[in-house]
């Protein structure tokens, strides 16, 4: 049974490939010195059902929605980083002797593993990261395994391969956008240190809470949400077909009474699932509060949308944007880039991925 790939080092340089229910999001970064620079980036829609609730069920869409964004894009890199959904994934943190090379760690965690792992071992992909000193042993360190079903990491790989690319790393999205939030720090009160942050990115489909304490997530839950609603919605209100609502969405051009008998009944909806998600934080975790939230996916970018939820919660919000200290290059028109910026913190932590 081979170990995966779900933490492994890679080479430069990568795209990050981002694979939603809705859309292909593909981001690439150079880096010189510690500035970053937006290579190229698209974001391509996917057909209706080709992706449901972040599981692939129809590769060859999936893997020419993937050629077309690489086209629009521009970019000539062929190898890839690409996330599988948190809740696919199972997570253990486990003791091992600090004195143990990778190599024994890796044959004994491969004779452990189905004591943590519900599956089959040989329908699964294992891989492991060694997080470092044990608090309560200074004689062991402590390892994060991660596991997931084959089929996961196979149908991602096989669209991939369908769009002429090669995937090097396979990361899972929580690590994702947790690598990206490292860009966001310089706008998080104290720089994130010592503080309670929830990232809450509401997608097409699935909204995900990600809480991080002191930098590091501590706690992640994904409920049914997200912007699809909105966008069935309009169709319904106003006969459009799934399409022209999602471009009437973004663009504008709806009827007067959209902004208070539609929109605003979303943003509503939007704020008590943010409530209810944080709840559930609460009463699985000894904390109370959170500092700041961040908003992230496509639904952040509705007008007015942080200052519902500031106003509603009392806790102060910001939209993510983990491109706001870095330089463009000529193909990336900088205000397309910041109207889908919040809908790129996957794909933004991905393509960090290159310089690991």
């Amino acid at each position: 049974m081979p170990l995966g790939q779900l933490f492994k080092r890679s080479r430069p340089p990568l795209i990050g490939l981002d694979i939603s229910s809705t859309a292909v999001k593909l981001l690439e970064l150079s880096r010189s010195g510690s500035r970053y620079r937006v290579e190229s980036y698209a974001v391509e829609p996917l057909p209706p059902n080709s992706v449901v609730e972040k599981n692939i069920t129809d590769v060859d869409a999936v893997g020419e929605a993937v050629r077309r964004a690489v086209k629009r894009s521009g970019t000539r890199t062929r190898h890839v980083a690409v996330a599988i959904a948190g809740s696919s994934v199972i997570t253990k943190i486990i003791p091992m002797p600090a004195a143990m090379s990778d190599d024994d760690m890796e044959s004994q965690i491969e004779l452990e593993a189905d004591q943590y792992v519900p599956y089959p071992l040989e329908e699964v992909n294992l891989d492991f990261e060694v997080l470092g000193p044990s608090e309560k042993n200074p004689e062991t360190v402590d390892v994060m395994l991660a596991a997931c079903r084959s089929e996961n990491v196979d149908l991602r790989n096989a669209a991939i391969e369908t769009a002429g690319l090669a995937t090097l790393v396979m990361d899972v999205e929580s690590f994702a956008s947790e690598n990206a939030f490292a860009l966001l720090t310089d706008q998080l009160p104290d720089q994130g240190v010592d503080k309670t942050i929830a990232v809450i990115d509401v997608g097409a489909t699935m909204t995900t809470l990600n809480v991080l304490h002191n930098l590091k997530s501590i706690y992640t839950r994904d409920t049914v949400f997200g912007g699809k609603q909105l966008t069935e919605e309009i169709m319904r209100r106003y006969g459009l077909s799934y399409d022209e609502a999602g471009m009437a969405k973004r663009q504008g051009g709806l009827p007067e009474n959209y902004t208070t008998e539609v929109l605003l009944p979303f943003k509503e909806a939007m704020t008590q699932q943010a409530s209810r998600s944080l709840q559930f934080f609460y009463s699985s975790s000894p904390h109370s509060k959170v500092d700041f939230i961040v908003l992230a996916g496509g639904s952040a970018s509705i007008p007015g949308m942080d200052e519902m939820i500031q106003e509603k919660l009392g806790v102060e919000t910001t939209i993510a944007n983990p491109f706001a200290s870095m330089s463009l290059s000529a193909r990336v028109k900088p205000q397309t880039l910041s109207n889908d910026a919040p809908s790129l913190m996957i794909a933004c932590g991905l393509a960090l991925r290159s310089f690991d």
